[in-house]
Parts: structure tokens; sequence; C-alpha cells
């Protein structure tokens, strides 16, 4: 895929105090990094979405990530594959073939994690395009960028949170 091919982009960034490793580890779980979609929130009207994975559990080149559910009775699915694994320090997935969405179309996301001497800066991003049709088109022209903020600020927040990544033990200085 072309730059091109998604034109539309966002990103949140956060800095953790935990190693390059471990942050990554824990991001590399796709049920963890996507949690806040399992949850019902306003940004999804109350529903959630349900993952499944193949057998590379979405922790490998070419594991494949589905998830599918119904929002506002709408029967919502999409197919992600991971294209690129880099730990400690990237991970990139995208759709496969159009999925089913209200606001967002196919997309491109990620994580970069680069090194801080206090843990680890995380950048989340998403690129994506419009729905390619009808009232999805219309939703996504006015609802997209919300989302597409929404989504990546969530992943970012929820590995600082405490139920994300663990901080590094402190040491005495004495």
């Amino acid at each position: 895929m072309t730059p091109d091919d998604y034109p539309l982009n966002h990103q949140s960034e956060a800095l953790i105090a935990v190693a390059p490793q471990r942050l990554f580890d824990w991001l590399d779980d796709p049920r963890r990094l996507a949690s806040h979609m399992e949850k019902p929130s306003l940004m999804t009207a109350g529903s959630t979405m349900h993952f499944d994975t193949d057998s590379g559990l979405g922790q490998a080149v070419g594991s494949h990530i589905r998830m599918s559910g119904r929002v506002l009775g709408l029967h919502l699915a999409l197919d992600e594959v991971v294209t690129l694994r880099e730990p400690p320090f990237r991970k990139t997935w995208e759709t496969v073939g159009e999925p089913r969405l209200l606001v967002i179309g196919a997309y491109r996301m990620g994580f970069v994690i680069s090194p801080t001497l206090s843990g680890s800066r995380l950048v989340v991003f998403i690129d994506y395009r419009l729905p390619a049709h009808g009232l999805a088109r219309v939703l996504g022209q006015r609802l997209g960028h919300a989302y597409a903020r929404w989504c990546t600020r969530r992943m970012a927040s929820d590995a600082q949170h405490p139920a994300g990544p663990v901080p590094e033990p402190t040491r005495p200085t004495w």
C-alpha cells in the first residue's frame, strides 16, 4: 500500500515508565491493545466488538485478527493482518479488503516505541480512508477523525493505566 491509499491519519503519544521490551510485550496482545472495543462506550454507541485470532494470535507477521459485532443494529466486521513486527520497537497491521465499519474505511494501524531515560515513548497511529459510499461515508466525513482520535488515545492511555504495563521497580537511592 502507498501513503495515498490512506490519506487521513491521527496519532497519539504517551510516556510510559517501563522498558521498551516490556511495553512491546504488553501491546503485542491484540486483546489488550484494543480492549476499548470490547467495552460499551459512547464511541461504539454502547455496543461491543468481539475478537478472534488465528494460530499466530495476532503476534506474527501474516497473522489475522478478526473483529465483529453489532452497532445500532448493523453488523460490523473486519479482518486485519499483521504486516510488520519488530520487537521491541514497532508493529503494524492493516485491514484486508473493505471492512464493514460505520465511520472509517480500510486502515493501517500500529505503534512505535522508542526508549527514553525514564522508560518508553509510545506513538500509536492510524492511517485510514473514509468508507466508500452511502451513509457510512457521510458519517465518516463527520465523525471519522473523532473516532480515529478516540481510538489512538484510548490505546495510548490504556498502556499507561494500572491494568497496563507494570512500571519498572524503583531502586532505593540510599
